[in-house]
């Protein structure tokens, strides 16, 4: 930052900041003649400002020793708090300077408790560390939700199912919907289960805020059953819970922790057709993507493409139809 800028202290004394850190710099020198190769200055210039400095302020910063200086009792305090306002004007700049070429800033994500669960936490930290200046905000909300907080603007970017609506995306992984049960139920030996085989089955399901959910009813209308629903939850964890000890059958995502023990969980297709959607990573095109937003996606597809949860499901099922995405 240039320290020609001034600053005001509440409203009452404005400063130059290059009188302050010729004061600062000579007094950690001990004196004008051993501050001057810092300075750039020479020492009547530096001599001058000092004076100025003192006049703004009201007090002396020095005694003048015969041909020395000293920092009196007012200087010794003012120098400790005008090195933390050097160091403070020298931040400001280095911010400003990352804002400006988007290294630097804030980026609002949205999406789901699930997405937050399997694929960010393990995702930021790495993010992080390489890009220190990015705040994450993360916004979690519904599935079926965060779309619209993409349109209203609450976030940059939304962790969403790929869908023609217009939004810019880039594709992250498949999630198919499964069915989990206990490894005693008639039905834990399946490897894939079509949808109509749940007819008779007692249900646990997520709530419709879940986009999840929508798959599943969109998919039950048209194979035409009507499910039998013992419990709708916000919490995949209590559905997977209840299955485990109990005789019925939960439905959740792809994308949702399945326990290593205590349940089995399988693909439910329809016809031999996966029931899911490709999750992607969407931004509105009518709105500015900083560069540090396009960082964010470039490693987001990266990662998603190595550890995306769920892999070992879609190994059972034919692929789901993939969905054009967009360039960053």
């Amino acid at each position: 930052m240039h320290l020609s800028s001034w600053y005001r202290c509440n409203g009452c004394i404005e400063m130059d900041l290059r009188q302050l850190r010729t004061f600062v710099v000579v007094a950690e020198a001990g004196g004008f003649a051993a501050a001057q190769q810092h300075l750039h200055l020479s020492q009547p210039a530096a001599s001058r400002q000092i004076q100025a400095l003192e006049a703004e302020l009201g007090i002396p910063l020095f005694d003048r020793v015969g041909r020395g200086i000293k920092l009196t009792s007012e200087g010794e305090d003012l120098l400790r708090r005008g090195r933390r306002l050097l160091q403070d004007a020298e931040s400001f700049g280095e911010r400003a300077r990352a804002l400006r070429t988007g290294k630097a800033g804030a980026l609002r994500v949205g999406c789901s408790t699930q997405h937050i669960e399997t694929v960010l936490a393990n995702f930021l930290p790495t993010f992080r560390r390489k890009h220190p200046s990015v705040v994450i905000e993360l916004i979690e909300d519904g599935g079926a939700r965060v779309p619209d907080r993409l349109q209203r603007g609450d976030v940059h970017l939304a962790i969403i199912p790929a869908a023609d609506d217009g939004y810019h995306r880039r594709l992250l992984a498949p999630v198919h919907m499964l069915a989990a049960v206990s490894p005693r139920h008639s039905l834990a030996s399946r490897r894939k289960l079509e949808i109509a085989e749940l007819a008779d089955e007692s249900l646990l399901l997520l709530r419709r805020d879940f986009a999840s959910r929508g798959w599943f009813d969109a998919a039950c209308n048209v194979a035409h059953i009507r499910p039998r629903v013992i419990l709708e939850s916000a919490a995949p964890h209590t559905l997977l819970a209840l299955a485990k000890g109990g005789n019925d059958v939960a439905i959740v995502p792809s994308n949702v922790q399945i326990p290593s023990t205590g349940v089995r969980a399988f693909p439910l297709i329809h016809r031999g057709a996966s029931i899911g959607r490709w999750t992607a990573v969407a931004w509105d095109p009518q709105r500015f993507l900083a560069p540090y937003a396009e960082s964010f996606i470039e490693a987001l597809v990266a990662y998603c493409g190595r550890h995306y949860p769920g892999r070992q499901f879609a190994k059972r099922v034919s692929p789901l139809p993939k969905p054009e995405q967009t360039k960053v």
